[in-house]
């Protein structure tokens, strides 16, 4: 049984408003920015007057490491040829009876009994800028739950026009849609994209900065900062090895990412360098209360994750052209673009939301047989929307 939503979650849920008292006394002195270091694990840079790390990155980690879980579960399961259940796929969204077991393989470490008894889980947060508007997106992703389940009784057929199985090794239903990128991509947008960008970097700025959370070591206002972090990825340096003192290139990334911290390395070559260095300038901002410049380090997280997921869209869209006639590349590139679009709904600096996103999916696979009627013409006219809307040549 989960605990009660802690005190970080119902001060972004429910936020009181920023305290304005400029004559509040600091809580911390203030960080030089010029001392960050790049290559430093985050948790070390941000202490205490006694040296202890004032920051918590177990909220967002635990997430991150949920949504690892609920999307193994369905890839194992599509790997093994096995049935896939949509109730333990919601069990897993909703953190409920104990879904969590342990994982470990070279992508993914996860200790099922530490996620059941966290406290927190991913169906609460998801799509949560939206506020009653959440339940929709909400019941959208259970809905492909039951979707995938029911492709996955095909999974040892091969799939046709109008019969669900597999192309190759992915699984897909019987409009040819693969639901497992739907899903993980979708969570890309409703739960990551949307909980940093649109709650914890947004209105979670509005927390109070000028006293420690009862119990903890931090503000209300840090955390917000850090859950965000953490929530994108699981490495102390993002997109840095500190074992291998190695860096991520434009070739080739140095680190295990999932989700989100992946795809803005993939797409966004000209600013995926610049996320960790904001995200410790952001924090030591908050140390500072220089709020000209929270603001300037969040915008341009949020502006930049929004691209990236932008720029997917269209790279898969672009993959789908470029598949020819191997109709499982081309299978597999629809799914994962239409995942990314639909979290173009969430892309509200550059004015996504739903509307716009369904009509660009409607576009595509709103015909009876879905992927199998698609063409060039279909394809072309959603990159241009995308396109436009994101000021991308």
């Amino acid at each position: 049984m989960l605990r009660k939503p802690t005190f970080a979650a119902l001060a972004i849920l429910a936020l009181a408003a920023c305290d304005d008292d400029e004559t509040a006394p600091d809580l911390r002195a203030d960080i030089d920015y010029s001392v960050l270091g790049n290559q430093t694990p985050y948790s070390e840079q941000f202490v205490d007057e006694a040296g202890a790390t004032t920051v918590d990155l177990a909220d967002g980690n635990n997430r991150h490491k949920m949504f690892q879980a609920l999307n193994y579960y369905s890839s194992s399961n599509i790997t093994a040829n096995t049935a896939i259940s949509a109730e333990q796929l919601k069990k897993l969204f909703s953190n409920t009876g104990n879904p969590f077991v342990d994982i470990s393989t070279s992508t993914i470490s996860v200790t099922g009994s530490s996620l059941n008894s966290s406290g927190v889980q991913l169906k609460n947060v998801t799509a949560s800028s939206l506020g009653s508007g959440a339940d929709a997106v909400r019941t959208k992703l259970e809905s492909d739950f039951d979707d995938i389940a029911t492709a996955s009784l095909s999974v040892t057929q091969v799939a046709e026009k109008g019969k669900a199985g597999k192309l190759a090794t992915y699984l897909v239903d019987d409009r040819g849609i693969e639901t497992i990128q739907i899903i993980q991509k979708s969570l890309i947008g409703a739960l990551q994209l949307d909980y940093i960008s649109n709650v914890l970097l947004s209105e979670g700025l509005k927390a109070d900065n000028h006293s420690v959370v009862s119990g903890k070591n931090y503000s209300a206002l840090e955390h917000n900062w850090d859950e965000a972090y953490g929530l994108l990825t699981l490495n102390p340096v993002y997109l840095y090895n500190t074992t291998t003192s190695v860096a991520s290139t434009d070739a080739a990334r140095a680190t295990v990412e999932f989700g989100a911290g992946s795809y803005i390395w993939e797409y966004n070559k000209a600013n995926y360098a610049k996320f960790y260095p904001a995200f410790l300038k952001g924090r030591a901002a908050i140390v500072n209360n220089d709020k000209a410049e929270i603001e300037a380090q969040a915008t341009f997280i949020r502006t930049q994750m929004e691209l990236a997921i932008a720029r997917a869209a269209l790279g898969y869209l672009d993959k789908w052209k470029a598949g020819g006639a191997q109709v499982k590349d081309q299978a597999h590139a629809i799914g994962e673009g239409l995942g990314f679009i639909y979290s173009l709904r969430f892309a509200k600096i550059h004015g996504g939301d739903a509307a716009w996103s369904d009509g660009i999916i409607n576009g595509l696979v709103g015909s009876e047989f879905g992927f199998w009627d698609l063409d060039v013409t279909k394809i072309n006219a959603a990159s241009d929307a995308i396109k436009a809307k994101f000021s991308i040549q």
